[in-house]
């Protein structure tokens, strides 16, 4: 039975052509989409999806990377929403396809292949719904046998003919100008390109490229100067502004008694290989490869730096190392397009160095808050929440600017803009989580975005959810040792989300809450539902503490709806776990008043395959409408660790990480 659309996806609504969607070549279905791969299984979920929508076998499906040209605009691959967006315009293509091509009769596809790539999917009639087959099995992730058997996965691993390396040579600090580089430059297999204060070689072997660039280094001439504050003063300095203040929620006057205050450093993406893209000029036009979240608004932002037309530019989406947020993957990506600005008709692969990417891409940015609350008779009744902390986005097109960072160093600069956030409709970024899920009586809540910070601060995992979780989960437990409650039936108390406190009792039962410990042991608890609207997730972290936090097993339970791969989902939130321990135990990234220090893996330490600690996954089985599971785990990680500390010590550490350091501050704090 087929029938008008009642409704249309919103992905629909910007991409209505079927040719954008669907194609058929080698007797598979193509399926494109505007969602990437970065690591996290998308791909193999969305197949899912379209397989089950177009009625055919998950073998019958070819997904095709993401493409400025040959596939939908899907804006960003970020904050756990692209099953969310993507499967119901998946759905909807499905049951047009379905409603035109009839899978009932034999050869479907080919009847498929027929289809008029120009049908207009928001007028076209749709199918009735079919049962599904793949979604909800765990299905096999599409991306891993060529990363597991070494094939030429990633974009690094390119060699298309006449390729040329490309390497560049960073500003010993930010804000530094070039003043001079000495004219009898040279170094042999390499060509010396120069823009301003954008210097770069290029050449045909990637060793000559490599040699070249102390070299470069030594001929040029910087002027510098300190820009950066005291990192010692960092949670002060964030709070002295000047601000631009987000009004969040005022139910009215507050009578708080309790306070403490939190804070997170800035910290580093830290993928594990740098970031790399591939640019070649032709008559044609400009061809860039990248493994950018948003290949849509960089193709917008590399013409808009180089007042270029958008319709001569091409951005293919090719996996690299995974990111978590706005790394240096479209910074990497204009690199390479400057470069081969100067030898048209090749190819130029860009790739960063180890030290490029720890103290150049977007960091997280730091952030600070004070909570306080009135416990009247073992009740939190009333609420009130400041928060503090640098933009959370710097993305290519935020405040209508390129945001690219070689276009910053060109001879006509294009600046990099202050960092904003996110609009709170979207999640917000300084305050997203930042408003409690418990029952506390009136609530107010306020961000407070610096805007004149020298970081270039943008999204990574979570965004301000990590903090904010944290910096309330802590101060509940807070409040539960003032009322003298158990932190388990103090949450339980507080929350009438039936959801929320199945996952908060789930997680405690199978951690074994109340079962004893060794000395120097701790368990703790965090919660919270991402964005508000997300998933439910609560973590129990088991926690020994001797001269260092060592986290050894993690218990967690997440609430996502409809699970369309569950072997999938627990893998996202079993990295997102281990990555907030990494973050919560050991990460900052350090500077002095003139550049960022932590230059290597030395510097900027993070959790080793040894020191990861068991995380036990459990799903809470749901036909709610699905949300993401990537970002979810991130905030009640560090909740549950620091809890699990304080309930080791007896000593509550606020400040991240939960070093050797911050726990001596607390314990002298406290005497």
């Amino acid at each position: 039975m087929t029938q008008l659309p009642a409704h249309v996806p919103p992905h629909i609504e910007g991409n209505p052509r079927l040719g954008t969607w669907v194609t058929v070549a080698d007797g598979l279905v193509h399926v494109h989409v505007g969602k990437v791969e970065l690591g996290q299984g998308i791909v193999t979920a969305l197949a899912q999806i379209a397989a089950d929508a177009i009625a055919l076998p998950l073998s019958g499906i070819r997904m095709v990377p993401a493409h400025t040209t040959h596939g939908p605009d899907e804006g960003l691959t970020a904050g756990s929403l692209s099953v969310l967006q993507a499967g119901p315009a998946l759905r909807h293509v499905g049951a047009v396809v379905r409603a035109l091509a009839d899978p009932g009769r034999q050869g479907y596809v080919e009847r498929i292949a027929a289809l008029d790539p120009e049908t207009d999917l928001r007028a076209a009639p749709v199918a009735e719904p079919v049962a599904t087959v793949a979604v909800g099995s765990s299905a096999p992730r599409l991306d891993l046998p060529g990363k597991v058997l070494g094939r030429a996965s990633y974009l690094t691993d390119r060699r298309p003919k006449g390729l040329l390396h490309g390497r560049v040579l960073r500003p010993p600090s930010p804000g530094t100008r070039l003043v001079s580089l000495d004219p009898q430059w040279k170094a042999a297999g390499v060509t010396l390109i120069r823009d301003g204060s954008f210097v770069g070689v290029v050449g045909e072997h990637e060793v000559d490229v490599d040699r070249a660039l102390p070299r470069l280094a030594d001929g040029c001439t910087w002027v510098e100067s300190d820009t950066l504050p005291d990192e010692r003063g960092l949670p002060e300095w964030l709070r002295a502004g000047p601000h631009e203040d987000i009004e969040v929620l005022d139910e009215g006057p507050v009578g708080a008694t309790l306070s403490a205050s939190y804070s997170k450093p800035l910290l580093a993406h830290g993928s594990i290989a740098p970031s790399v893209g591939m640019a070649r000029w032709d008559r044609a036009g400009l061809h860039v490869w990248s493994h950018s979240q948003g290949i849509h608004p960089l193709r917008l932002a590399i013409a808009a730096a180089l007042s270029l037309d958008p319709a001569a530019v091409e951005v293919e989406h090719v996996e690299n190392a995974g990111c978590y947020g706005h790394n240096a993957a479209d910074d990497a990506a204009f690199d390479a397009v400057l470069l081969a600005r100067a030898v048209p008709g090749r190819p130029v692969l860009a790739r960063w160095s180890r030290p490029d990417e720890l103290t150049w891409a977007p960091l997280s940015p730091a952030m600070t808050a004070t909570v306080s609350a009135a416990l009247v008779d073992g009740r939190i009744t009333a609420w009130s929440y400041d928060v503090y902390g640098l933009g959370h986005s710097s993305r290519p097109g935020y405040r209508g600017a390129p945001g690219l960072l070689g276009a910053a160093y060109l001879e006509t600069p294009v600046p990099l803009p202050q960092p904003t956030d996110p609009p709170l409709a979207a999640g917000g970024g300084t305050t997203r989580n930042a408003v409690p899920i418990y029952d506390v009586g009136p609530r107010r809540v306020t961000g407070h975005r610096r805007v004149d910070g020298p970081f270039r601060t943008s999204a990574m995992r979570a965004l301000g959810a990590y903090l904010n979780v944290f910096a309330i989960e802590s101060f509940i437990d807070e409040l539960a040792d003032e009322a003298g409650a158990d932190p388990v039936d103090f949450r339980l108390a507080h929350l009438s989300d039936p959801r929320a406190a199945r996952v908060v009792a789930e997680a405690a039962r199978l951690a074994g809450w109340s079962d004893p410990l060794p000395d120097d042991v701790g368990r703790g608890l965090g919660f919270a539902r991402y964005k508000d609207e997300g998933a439910y997730c609560a973590v129990v972290a088991e926690v020994g503490v001797t001269s260092s936090v060592a986290v050894r097993r993690l218990t967690l339970v997440a609430d996502l709806g409809l699970v369309v791969n569950p072997d999938g989902a627990r893998n996202q939130l079993e990295g997102g776990a281990t990555q907030s321990v990494s973050w919560t135990t050991r990460e900052r990234v350090r500077f002095d008043r003139r550049r960022i220090t932590t230059t290597d893996w030395e510097l900027y330490p993070i959790l080793t395959f040894g020191e990861a600690p068991p995380v036990d996954v459990h799903l809470v089985t749901s036909d709610a409408p699905s949300v993401g599971a990537g970002e979810a785990a991130q905030g009640p990680t560090a909740a549950a660790i620091a809890n699990a500390v304080h309930r080791a010590l007896g000593v509550r550490v606020r400040d991240l990480p939960l070093d050797a350091d911050a726990i001596v501050r607390a314990i002298e704090q406290s005497e």
